[in-house]
């Protein structure tokens, strides 16, 4: 069985557990997350990876190196999923780090380095409406106090799911590895935008990683019978929340030339009934860019719009700042290594930034690291017909494969680690 044939049945392998009707549903923490996980747990033990699952829920597969004592160069993404999602977003980047370890058994190639494939847990923001879980754990950068109690649209606690899974949140910060030398990390992930697949492009090199800033509004009013209530008394927390996200929608727009973007992706009634002007709105914000001082001023421009709403339509409004996460750049050395890579495998690429955010962002915290695109069919993610194509995940394997090669090398440093 070659390498292509060996991927694409990794690749339905791991797409099989999904709760959901409608493309692929598997959320953090949920039953299905964790089989799907503990699955992956088996397949990298046929590849004779020593393997642990820390105090996040990160699965963690290493490959010792022929060196002891060598800093580990790590290859890592994330199995979980949105609502409704597609099957490459995440699970890309991990499958492919298990195929690179496979080609190198494969090809018998011992490397210096360790390598270690990471599974980040809880890496979207779908169910508690906090992103990167896992890689902050590992980072050191959770907020234990602040995540505890977010709950899901089911009313779950974040420490109530980790209970559900055997972990113990008291103890998450425990996962942070920021005493630890990582010799580097990367992460092959799809687009989700349509730059690679407009310019017929193989490869994007990303320079860096816009941020989410995140809310979590709540718009109270007065639930009142909608028959009975004229228009002039009525104190409808909907079409608050309603000026709020129009308002929002015109402020980032004025921030087109930073590609700052703003977005009200969950606007939740309660009690919610067609003859009852809505009493209370609950609503997540996401405004995110490269630049900090772009983003602030929406971010200010929320605050500022929320409080003439609240006045003007005798409304009682709170904001609450989930997340708030800093743009970071990625490293230079290591993208001139992969321009160098692409040029050789003759694969068209170009230099991004990328818009979303990924557990690379992170990773910046522990050690040297890259991100590397390849081509989503019409842009399309978080999405049931996101789609890439499989001969551009064999490239972007290749080029993943022949950095691993390198960096896993005690004769190619990085700038700023001694190798032993």
């Amino acid at each position: 069985m070659d390498s292509r044939q060996r991927y694409q049945i990794l690749f339905n392998t791991i797409n099989q557990y999904n709760s959901g009707e409608k493309g692929i549903t598997r959320i953090a923490y949920s039953n299905d997350e964790q089989t799907c996980t503990h699955n992956f747990i088996h397949l990298c033990s046929t590849e004779n990876l020593s393997i642990r699952l820390d105090e996040c829920g990160n699965v963690i597969a290493r490959r010792e190196g022929k060196i002891p004592g060598l800093p580990p160069v790590m290859i890592g993404s994330h199995l979980d999923t949105v609502y409704q999602g597609g099957k490459y977003d995440g699970v890309v980047g991990v499958t492919a780090a298990l195929e690179v370890i496979r080609r190198l058994n494969e090809k018998e190639i011992e490397t210096d380095h360790p390598i270690e494939i990471i599974s980040f847990a809880c890496e979207e923001s779908s169910r508690f409406g906090v992103s990167t879980v896992g890689s902050k754990a590992m980072a050191g950068m959770i907020d234990k106090e602040k995540y505890r109690n977010l709950t899901d649209r089911d009313g779950v606690t974040m420490e109530r799911a980790f209970t559900l899974c055997a972990l113990d949140f008291d103890v998450v910060d425990e996962a942070s590895r920021v005493d630890e030398d990582i010799k580097a990390f990367f992460e092959l992930h799809v687009e989700q935008g349509p730059i690679l697949i407009n310019d017929d492009l193989k490869i994007g090199i990303v320079t860096g990683i816009a941020a989410p800033a995140r809310y979590a509004i709540k718009v109270e009013g007065t639930a009142s019978h909608s028959g009975t209530t004229p228009m002039s008394m009525r104190k409808d927390a909907f079409l608050g929340a309603s000026e709020i996200a129009l308002q929002l929608e015109e402020k980032a727009k004025e921030e087109k030339e930073h590609g700052t973007v703003a977005t009200v992706g969950v606007v939740d009634i309660e009690a919610g009934a067609m003859n009852v002007v809505p009493g209370t709105v609950d609503m997540k914000v996401d405004i995110r860019s490269t630049s900090v001082e772009s983003r602030q001023r929406v971010v200010n421009a929320l605050y500022e719009m929320v409080s003439q709403i609240e006045s003007k339509r005798n409304l009682h409004i709170t904001i609450e700042e989930i997340s708030g996460e800093e743009p970071v750049l990625l490293s230079e050395e290591i993208n001139q290594t992969l321009e160098e890579i692409c040029r050789e495998k003759q694969l068209p690429y170009t230099f991004m930034p990328s818009g979303a955010g990924h557990d690379a962002m992170n990773m910046t915290r522990l050690c040297p690291t890259a991100l590397i695109f390849i081509p989503s069919v019409d842009g399309l993610s978080h999405h049931p017909d996101e789609y890439t194509e499989l001969d551009d995940i064999m490239n972007g394997i290749d080029v993943l494969e022949e950095a691993i090669i390198r960096f896993a090398s005690s004769d190619h440093p990085i700038e700023g680690l001694v190798e032993a």
